[in-house]
């Protein structure tokens, strides 16, 4: 882990001040205190189920993906059994988390490309992760940190955009490509995978899209620095 933390420079970051580093360092801290345990919510035994299930997730919640989960993976639990499966009936196994046709397209084709290309195994590295059916750099991110521990960068979903604006973390409201950037320089490379775990807990609980009322949570108290809950409480 050791030489993940001593190497940023392959990544080509943004230039970062001290005291921009200090305020990362201040948001992750309280993040840590208040969500611990924080993981991510896709239900997987091993790296095979965490990639179909990531790939699954785009436009759902994960609360419905692990439902349609439990069953693909009991009908298909690995890539040989997916990849020669009928494509109507894993359309029908997947149907309720939308684009069901599409997603059972990719993650045959991904399934396939694993019996073909790596023995059945998934790969860890972020250029091969690449090359699989309907997966892009979230993906590749979940399945690296996650499956195989490895940080190569942040996942940049909804709550952690948002969190990223409202935090003062970055200047770039919809570049997901830049606000990771962003993320990547600010905080140390063996907390990536850990810090969209820690957004995601945060925005699901109390940092929320939609703000009817001031949440009353410490974290948005102090580090809500574009957060309109603030203006709010003022």
């Amino acid at each position: 882990m050791a030489k993940e933390t001593d190497n940023k420079n392959e990544f080509d970051l943004p230039e970062k001040s001290d005291e921009q580093h200090e305020w990362a360092r201040q948001i992750l801290d309280a993040l840590y205190e208040h969500y611990p345990d924080a993981n991510t919510a896709l239900n997987h035994r091993n790296s095979f189920e965490l990639l179909i299930a990531t790939i699954l997730s785009a436009q759902t919640t994960d609360e419905r993906v692990n439902e349609v989960t439990e069953e693909l993976f009991e009908l298909y639990p690995t890539p040989e059994k997916l990849a020669e499966a009928e494509r109507e009936d894993v359309e029908q196994t997947i149907r309720s988390t939308g684009f069901y046709r599409n997603k059972a397209k990719s993650i045959q084709l991904t399934a396939r490309k694993l019996v073909e290309e790596h023995d059945g195994e998934v790969p860890d590295t972020m250029d091969e992760l690449l090359e699989m059916h309907g997966v892009a750099r979230k993906t590749a991110n979940v399945v690296l940190g996650n499956a195989f521990g490895k940080n190569v960068g942040v996942v940049v979903d909804t709550h952690v955009r948002r969190l990223s604006n409202r935090f003062g973390l970055t200047e770039h409201k919809k570049n997901t490509d830049k606000i990771e950037k962003d993320l990547m320089a600010l905080f140390p490379r063996e907390h990536w995978a850990n810090l969209s775990h820690l957004m995601i807990h945060h925005g699901r609980n109390a940092c929320k899209a939609r703000i009817s009322e001031p949440p009353e949570h410490p974290i948005c108290e102090e580090y809500g620095v574009e957060c309109e809950c603030r203006e709010m409480r003022e």
